[in-house]
């Protein structure tokens, strides 16, 4: 398993750099990474908005030094914003704006709708940029209500099954014989440990709401309607029920896990080694690395009818609508996203998974026993439904019927038919 040279999950620090936006011209030189004076005298200022802060902004900052050493036009900088996306929204109406932003491609439905982001379509064209390099669901995600195209996909982000190596040993559970939701329910029951009452090894863990998404997908179920007018949800169905069975099986039946488990656990039960099987993502390698765990992954198992199923997510890289400076942003944007190497070395960089297809089969991937899975499963993935408003019927109306559901206090049919009748009604003010 390769090392990541930095961690990417919660920042250890908060950075603001002071820098004007818009087109300026850069009449000073400025250090290089060791010290080296680089000349940026006559190139134009690109500043870029993003929220990555801590041990994230010296990886965004080496991938854009290799992007400033490659041309001598544009000079790229990186300022980490809080609450990025209202401060571009108030920045289009006379504030403060960048000329390129890293954005997160679920967000780019409500945004792009707001006004915030320009299209992109005319420069795809203009440049003939070939979109099927990246991975269709990612394109889909960065594309607005109206069709037209907000953002290029930059990285990709999926979850797979995590497995504790020694845990499985003991147990003697062959993780390559996990393939089916059945497979799973049977390893997780052998891999719980109890002391008396007292749970002190989870077989699998089940403290994440985001499951029902994951697990909709194996169990193929649609979570919107998009035939009607406007969208409905399609929460409640055969296939959702499923979910939420197979979900009290485990919990209650199995009794593989509980509620509150993994709290006193820093809420990563897999990193403490208590929990023996876990959905998480490439943002845990390198803290995973770090603790010294003996652990591996596999693919995501199929549902009751063969289903395969995961969600994709990441970020794209979009410009504001009144960017100053729009063929600089695009210049770097089409560097760093249709140049396969440049998403590599990125990946080298941050431990991310490139969003460009053939990026992805680079020895770096192909060769790591840990990546391929990821890379794997990413070619079956898909995002979370980009139907206008969908971000609030998730928050809004079934995040919370799940926690109720998850608590024991309401039934499975309880919980899908009220996120169903609430999600409508959100659906229906979008409507409005």
């Amino acid at each position: 398993m390769k090392k990541f040279i930095a961690s990417t999950l919660a920042p250890l620090m908060l950075l603001t750099a002071l820098t004007a936006c818009g087109t300026t011209t850069s009449q000073e030189n400025t250090s290089g990474s060791e010290g080296t004076p680089t000349d940026t005298a006559d190139r134009t200022e690109v500043v870029m908005w993003g929220s990555w802060s801590g041990d994230q902004i010296a990886q965004l900052e080496e991938q854009i030094e290799e992007y400033n050493a490659s041309q001598d036009k544009y000079d790229v900088k990186y300022v980490m914003q809080q609450a990025m996306e209202e401060k571009v929204l108030t920045g289009i109406t006379g504030g403060e704006l960048p000329d390129l932003l890293m954005w997160d491609r679920y967000n780019t439905n409500v945004y792009a709708s707001k006004g915030a982001l320009a299209s992109l379509d005319e420069l795809v064209a203009r440049d003939n940029v070939d979109l099927s390099q990246f991975y269709a669901p990612a394109v889909e995600e960065a594309t607005g209500a109206d069709g037209k195209l907000y953002g290029m996909p930059l990285y990709v982000d999926t979850r797979v099954l995590f497995y504790n190596k020694d845990m499985f040993a003991e147990a003697g559970v062959d993780a390559d014989s996990i393939k089916t939701w059945d497979d799973l329910e049977a390893a997780a029951i052998k891999l719980t440990k109890r002391d008396g009452d007292k749970l002190v090894q989870a077989g699998f863990s089940l403290k994440d709401c985001g499951l029902y998404n994951l697990w909709s997908k194996q169990a193929g179920a649609e979570l919107v309607n998009t035939d009607t007018t406007p969208a409905t949800t399609a929460f409640n169905s055969e296939e959702g029920l499923s979910v939420l069975q197979f979900w009290d099986k485990l919990m209650n039946e199995d009794k593989v896990y509980e509620i509150g488990f993994e709290d006193s656990y820093g809420g990563d039960g897999f990193k403490a080694g208590v929990v023996a099987i876990s959905y998480n993502g490439p943002w845990a390698l390198s803290e995973y690395e770090e603790a010294g765990l003996n652990y591996g992954v596999i693919p995501n198992p199929t549902g009751p009818n063969g289903d395969k199923g995961a969600i994709m997510g990441g970020f794209s890289l979009a410009i504001p609508n009144g960017s100053k400076n729009v063929e600089g942003a695009w210049d770097f944007i089409k560097w760093w996203t249709t140049q396969p190497e440049n998403q590599v070395n990125f990946s080298k960089i941050s431990g991310w998974l490139p969003a460009n297809i053939e990026a992805g089969k680079d020895p770096y991937f192909s060769e790591d026993e840990i990546l391929k899975v990821f890379v794997e499963v990413l070619g079956f993935a898909d995002v979370r439904p980009n139907t206008f408003g969908y971000s609030d019927v998730e928050s809004l109306a079934l995040t919370p019927q799940l926690q109720k559901f998850m608590a024991g206090e309401i039934s499975a049919e309880e919980a899908l038919a009220t996120a169903q009748k609430q999600g409508d009604q959100i659906f229906a003010d979008y409507a409005e």
